[in-house]
């Protein structure tokens, strides 16, 4: 669960870092205030739309399960792990 959060935290921030990236390259401060005036939004809209289209791809290509789940029991007194089947 912490791995999915962390990647679209990642996602979400993938505009703000080419755009920082973009600044230091073209020879701009990447901090500098001035740079990020009025591009805030639209970098927070993009980065929005990225986090959607990624949700909603994981939804459309991700693994499918056909069966059933079966949770974590005990046989023989042995732990057997929850799976698919």
């Amino acid at each position: 669960m912490i791995r999915k959060l962390v990647e679209e935290v990642l996602i979400f921030l993938l505009p703000f870092l080419l755009f920082a990236g973009y600044l230091a390259l073209s020879g701009r401060h990447p901090r500098h205030h001035a740079h990020w005036e009025g591009k805030v939004f639209r970098l927070t809209m993009a980065g929005i739309v990225l986090v959607i289209l990624s949700l909603v791809a994981t939804g459309l290509f991700g693994e499918r399960h056909r069966g059933g789940y079966v949770p974590p029991h005990l046989e023989n007194g042995v732990v057997v792990p929850g799976r698919f089947q």
